[in-house]
């Protein structure tokens, strides 16, 4: 999609927030659960407001990774139908792979939320 130093940046900075955003999910949803008591006496209030902007991150970055699989893979459906009619079945399904990003970022966030 991009070549030269463009592309290089991008995948860069791609691996550094799925690496954020990997090791927010991971410490939220492994760590114990924080219940509304303990955020209103106990001093979790940061936890609480991280776990929530992890959430939101999961979900934001899936959504903009799932726009961008998905604009790439229907380019490409819409030009192997338009040569094949017969092609439509197998192209639809690399653009519905490219669906799954976003539910699995909406799973990790409520696996996140689950535990707060």
């Amino acid at each position: 999609m991009f070549k030269g130093k463009k592309g290089k940046r991008i995948l860069v900075i791609n691996i550094i927030v799925f690496a954020i955003v990997y090791l927010g999910a991971t410490v939220f949803v492994f760590t114990s659960r924080v219940g509304a008591t303990e955020a209103a006496g106990g001093g979790n209030e940061i936890a609480v407001a991280a776990a929530y902007i992890a959430a939101a991150l999961v979900t934001g970055m899936g959504a903009i990774g799932t726009g961008i699989a998905v604009s790439s893979a229907a380019a490409a459906a819409i030009a192997a139908v338009s040569e094949n009619e017969q092609n439509f079945g197998k192209s639809m399904i690399f653009v519905a792979m490219a669906e799954g990003i976003a539910i699995y970022g909406l799973l990790v966030a409520f696996m996140i939320l689950g535990r707060v």
